[in-house]
C-alpha cells in the first residue's frame, strides 16, 4: 500500500511533457521595422562609400598638382641657375638663397 501511495504522489507532482507549441511565423521574421532599418543602413552605407571616394580622388588630384609644380619649379631654378640673369616671372619669388632681397632683379 505505501508503495502505491508513493506512486501516486511522485506522478503527482511530476508534470507530463506537453507538445511543443507552434510559433507564428510572423513574429519571428524581422518584419517591416526590420526591413526599413535593414535599408536605411544600407544607404547610408552606400553614401558614405561614394563620400570616401570622393575624397580619395580629390587628395589623389592634389597631390598630382603638387608634384608637377614642384617639377616645374625645379625645373625653372635649372634654368635660372644656367642664366642667372632670367627674368623671374611675374608674381613668382626668388627660390636662390644666396639672392639678397634689395636685388633689382627680384
Amino acid at each position: 500500500m505505501m508503495h502505491h501511495l508513493l506512486t501516486e504522489l511522485v506522478l503527482a507532482v511530476t508534470p507530463s511533457p506537453s507538445p511543443s507549441p507552434q510559433f507564428d511565423e510572423n513574429q519571428v521574421t524581422p518584419g517591416p521595422w526590420g526591413f526599413v532599418i535593414t535599408f536605411a543602413i544600407a544607404g547610408i552605407v552606400v553614401f558614405l562609400v561614394i563620400d570616401m571616394v570622393r575624397r580619395v580622388r580629390r587628395v589623389n588630384y592634389r597631390a598630382e598638382i603638387d608634384e608637377r609644380l614642384q617639377a616645374e619649379v625645379a625645373e625653372r631654378d635649372a634654368a635660372r641657375a644656367d642664366d642667372p640673369d632670367a627674368p623671374i616671372a611675374p608674381g613668382g619669388e626668388s627660390t636662390d638663397p644666396l639672392r639678397k632681397p634689395d636685388d633689382p632683379r627680384r
